[in-house]
């Protein structure tokens, strides 16, 4: 066996998955999904979840990725248990496993430069072949090219065949006969992504390997690499992809934008969790739960083999449930920073906390709920279309009085309830009558809670302040 790291006796027994994004880019929601279900089965089981960070494409990572990636993943309160590690500090020990490999025969130097591949794959092509490696240094006694850096592949076996069976999928046999020698190092001497994989797998005692169903061909050769190391296979899950809901690949058009997008529009990190954990999974008819929930529920055995289908108009309904559930303490902190970008001050109005109580069931995110209580913070102005269809002039004579008369009540919902149906009564007109101009002139707004419970918030002063200035100006 070949040199491995790690105290494998101490893992035999306990469940290890792994999320292992690139940072190329942002946390995406296929890659959520696949964090989610890796770390709610190892929750499940008692086990341990990795994070682990392949960047060793060194044109495409960034900084900037890693950091947004690690921000999605707290945000979303995926939290690992060991992690973050990354490959580019592992370099020696892909290195060693290299040198071992090629000391047993198992791997060797290609010096074909990039001109004689894409001759060679382009002659497969016009004699109808499939285009791959044809192994043209795999037992070359050929003297090496001065000044070539050669790269460094695997020696996959002729004959035989991989059989995975995976937990999603069901059984997938693969020919080795259909495979090439792919490369398992540059000529800078970074791993490419099928080998780092490896050895981080085996170093790291995974058991369980879930991931998208993208790399389901990269499996067995993964597995051809394992066995030449003398390693034990974890067992594989490839998860079906993510569509649109018109059957194309996910894109940025269908909503497929960064995790943090989601913060940054006013969704709950729960919400999304919520709705990513039944894209592809099922728990018979519900729909609304939380994580303790999911996680006691969750098994691979219940994940579809086919495409989920991203839908918006369902994640915002997710959303909208959770929002009613949430503590308003908590609203009240996510939404303030929404409301000062409207130039507003919680600290100047009515107690905020109570406001998110009154206004959460009546919003889809955090960013509505913050929309919604800009007029409890600022004076706006009804619209013109409001003020000709409710300020009428038979309007106008009575609000001073219903002003007088409010001016005398006690300052409770109830009391206020109360005053205005009396006020309506000794007027001989219906409640709306007295209730819309009175909403409109408090508020500059048509559609609000009930109009006792915004004015009991609003407060007695502030109320017939904002009054008399709108009366005064129309």
């Amino acid at each position: 066996m070949l040199p491995m790291q790690g105290n494998t006796d101490a893992r035999q027994n306990m469940i290890r998955t792994r999320f292992a994004p690139s940072p190329t880019g942002y946390l995406h929601i296929g890659g959520a999904r696949t964090a989610l279900f890796s770390w709610a089965f190892a929750k499940k089981h008692g086990g341990r979840f990795v994070l682990r960070i392949e960047d060793t494409d060194l044109d495409r990572s960034t900084p900037e990725s890693v950091q947004a990636i690690l921000d999605g993943m707290q945000w979303l309160g995926l939290d690992y248990d060991e992690g973050p590690f990354y490959q580019m500090k592992r370099l020696d020990r892909y290195r060693e496993v290299v040198d071992a490999l090629l000391e047993k025969g198992l791997a060797y130097h290609c010096y074909a430069s990039k001109e004689e591949l894409d001759e060679m794959r382009e002659a497969q092509r016009l004699r109808g072949e499939k285009p791959r490696y044809d192994g043209r240094w795999r037992d070359s006694k050929l003297t090496p090219p001065q000044g070539v850096a050669p790269v460094i592949r695997f020696k996959t076996p002729h004959d035989g065949e991989v059989v995975i069976d995976d937990l999603v999928k069901g059984r997938i046999v693969v020919q080795n006969c259909e495979l090439d020698d792919l490369v398992i190092m540059r000529a800078d001497g970074t791993p490419t992504y099928n080998f780092g994989v490896v050895i981080d797998d085996m170093d790291m005692g995974i058991t369980h390997v879930i991931r998208g169903d993208d790399h389901v061909n990269n499996t067995p050769r993964q597995i051809n690499i394992l066995k030449a190391l003398g390693a034990a296979l974890p067992i594989y899950a490839h998860l079906p992809m993510i569509l649109g809901e018109d059957g194309e690949r996910l894109s940025k058009r269908h909503g497929a934008v960064s995790v943090m997008q989601y913060f940054e529009d006013g969704y709950l990190p729960e919400a999304l969790l919520n709705y990513l954990s039944r894209l592809g999974w099922s728990h018979g008819d519900d729909e609304v739960f939380d994580m303790e929930k999911f996680i006691s529920w969750f098994d691979l055995d219940k994940v579809s083999k086919s495409a989920a289908q991203f839908n918006p108009e369902k994640l915002l309904w997710i959303n909208q449930q959770h929002m009613k559930n949430a503590e308003n303490e908590r609203l009240a902190k996510l939404a303030a920073p929404f409301l000062s970008r409207n130039h507003c001050d919680t600290r100047t109005g009515p107690d905020f906390v109570k406001v998110c109580g009154l206004l959460k069931e009546r919003v889809n995110t955090v960013e509505e709920l913050a929309d919604a209580a800009v007029y409890f913070y600022s004076r706006l102005a009804p619209s013109e279309e409001l003020a000709a269809e409710h300020l009428t002039e038979e309007v106008k004579q009575f609000i001073p009085e219903l002003c007088t008369a409010l001016g005398d009540t006690e300052w409770s919902r109830e009391a206020i309830a109360i005053a205005l149906k009396n006020f309506a009564k000794g007027k001989g007109v219906k409640l709306g009558k007295v209730a819309m101009p009175r909403r409109i002139l408090a508020t500059g707004e048509a559609h609000t809670p009930p109009i006792d419970a915004v004015l009991e918030l609003l407060g007695k002063e502030e109320t017939l302040a904002r009054v008399s200035e709108r009366l005064a100006l129309i």
